[in-house]
């Protein structure tokens, strides 16, 4: 068995990556265990292996006292003297109690510890490997899905995309190759489990990355993603260069760049507005293909505000079932109320208005 050993363990590092130091530590606390058990003692024991020859041998350590009470666990001091004339009170002895047939005992263990490390290294191998990759954009084909999940093969990894993670536009059958965004690298009991999806908004920030080039290199920023995915998102950017327009670069010539990114999500609807230091401004922008007239902050409300727009802009600014102020919301961070401008100056019990809260709607603010 001692040459089969050494030959694992080498076997293991090598192409495994788990060190034999770390292994044989395992080992001799499982073997320490394994006699215990199987030979019913209660001693002290102690199990080393020899890393050159593969031997195992068990000692029983006994601490050196004046007078023994428990003879398991302690040894005379004139017994230790006969053994070595420099023993002293409180040194430990170690006595040699391999029983001969521990060899089978041993291998079964070594078998144990042995499979037991692989699956540990490989656990930690994946998710070593993807936890890098959280917060990324990766491209996994579809395998399967059931009533919670659709699973995907990401490089060999089995990765999930729960339901809410999937696109409501999009059916996904097995052999599709979609690009998606790792939200989670879970180092669970059952082994590293990987969620990805396809609704994050940092998705979207991902994708923009990967067709334009100036966001990636940082000189347009996309300030904050408001998406209801699959069906519209609007995406704000600022310029950190004077001379570069921030919209126009997003979008690209003729709308090229951000089409690509509507392709990729089945046609949803994508509007850029430009993030400005005036909160004023930034709010009309947000509200983008409306026209604004003015925006009047609220005393004494925390980021709320009145929107004033044109009476034929009025249902434009609202949106299909309220989806434009929502997600203006969103992206600003301000509950909006939106009135038109003969609403503004009729009498107030006569007043209509909508109101839309970044609260209620959630904030979903780019990283």
């Amino acid at each position: 068995m001692s040459k089969e050993l050494v030959t694992a363990l080498d076997e293991l590092e090598r192409e495994k990556g788990v060190k034999k130091e770390v292994v044989i530590e395992a080992l001799e606390a499982a073997l320490i265990s394994a006699y215990k058990r199987n030979y019913d003692q209660a001693q002290n024991v102690d199990v080393e292996f020899n890393e050159r020859q593969g031997n195992i041998n068990v000692y029983a350590v006994k601490k050196v006292v004046e007078e023994v009470v428990d003879p398991r666990l302690e040894v005379s001091l004139d017994e230790a003297l006969q053994i070595n004339r420099g023993y002293e009170l409180g040194d430990e002895i170690k006595f040699k109690v391999t029983p001969k047939d521990f060899g089978r005992i041993a291998a079964q263990t070594a078998k144990q510890v042995i499979m037991q490390r692989v699956r540990e290294a490989e656990r930690q191998n994946v998710y070593d490997k993807y936890s890098k990759y959280q917060d990324e954009l990766v491209t996994a084909e579809v395998e399967r899905q059931d009533n919670r999940f659709v699973y995907l093969n990401l490089d060999g990894v089995e990765a999930a995309m729960a339901h809410n993670d999937q696109m409501p536009n999009e059916t996904y059958r097995p052999q599709d190759k979609l690009k998606v965004y790792v939200t989670n690298v879970d180092d669970a009991a059952k082994g590293p489990q990987v969620f990805v999806s396809r609704t994050a908004p940092g998705l979207l920030k991902r994708l923009f990355e990967q067709e334009v080039p100036e966001v990636y290199d940082g000189v347009v920023e996309i300030v904050s993603i408001a998406r209801e995915a699959g069906d519209r998102s609007k995406v704000a950017v600022k310029s950190n260069e004077a001379n570069v327009d921030p919209v126009g670069t997003t979008v690209g010539p003729r709308g090229q760049r951000v089409q690509d990114i509507v392709n990729e999500l089945g046609g949803e609807n994508m509007d850029i507005v430009q993030w400005d230091e005036d909160p004023a401004q930034y709010i009309a922008n947000a509200l983008n293909p409306a026209e604004v007239i003015d925006v009047i902050f609220k005393d004494g409300e925390e980021k709320a505000c009145t929107v004033v727009v044109p009476d034929d802009q009025l249902s434009l600014a609202i949106g299909k079932r309220g989806q434009n102020a929502r997600l203006a919301a969103r992206l600003t961070g301000y509950r909006i109320d939106i009135k038109s401008e003969s609403e503004m100056t009729a009498p107030d019990d006569d007043d209509a208005e909508v109101e839309v809260s970044e609260t209620d709607a959630g904030d979903e603010a780019a990283d």
